[in-house]
């Protein structure tokens, strides 16, 4: 039975968190990470950080290959990262455990991470991992999803729920949709791509912790 785990890791201790270092009050959030060439490549969302100084400090790092700027709106910059993720003992447990990687945001100091478990013993398996590599994880909650009682949004953080149903609220579902991205990020003080992107991330976490967990007939 799966369990989500939301946990905050120093910046200082793992890899990916010293290579994407930034200064208050900058924030990087993990969007999605896709294997190229058998490596996982994460595409990040910065804001509140000066462009030319962040790219060059990520530059320098001796496991990064290459960091190029896809887009730029409202001051928020979003790259795609290469980078050799052999040393960064954390992720490489996440990837080779199936742990799935919901959300994970940076700021100067610390990294805040929503993991899904596929089971209680791969979190056991996990808590052992970090307490002998001696990384200082501080777990914020865990919770089953599958459960009544084992949170009230399941797995949805914050922003995804508000965003959700405003837009919801506010007919962007509807035919003729009653509001745009663009109107639904002016809410919220965010671009509209941050908004689409929100809204895909809150959809797909909401189905993934309730109809795909409720969905054990077998199908015909």
């Amino acid at each position: 039975m799966t369990v989500i785990v939301e946990l905050t890791v120093p910046s200082e201790a793992f890899e990916l968190g010293r290579v994407l270092s930034v200064e208050e009050p900058g924030q990087v959030t993990l969007e999605t990470m896709v294997p190229l060439g058998g490596r996982p490549t994460p595409f990040i969302r910065v804001k509140h950080n000066a462009r030319d100084e962040f790219v060059q400090r990520v530059r320098e790092h001796a496991a990064v290959s290459d960091i190029r700027p896809l887009n730029t709106h409202d001051g928020e910059v979003l790259y795609t990262l290469e980078w050799n993720p052999s040393t960064d003992t954390l992720f490489k447990t996440i990837l080779e455990e199936d742990i799935a990687l919901l959300g994970a945001t940076g700021s100067a100091d610390r990294w805040a991470f929503e993991l899904r478990f596929p089971s209680h013993e791969t979190l056991s398996e996990f808590q052992e991992f970090y307490v002998e590599e001696d990384i200082d994880v501080t777990i914020e909650r865990i919770y089953n999803p599958t459960k009544p009682d084992a949170g009230p949004w399941y797995g949805l953080t914050p922003p995804q729920r508000e965003t959700l149903t405003y837009a919801v609220e506010n007919g962007y579902y509807s035919l003729p949709r009653g509001v745009s991205t663009k109107e639904i990020g002016e809410e919220f003080d965010i671009s509209d791509q941050a908004v689409t992107e929100r809204l895909r991330r809150g959809i797909t976490t909401l189905v993934s912790h309730t109809i795909s967990q409720l969905d054990t007939e077998p199908r015909r």
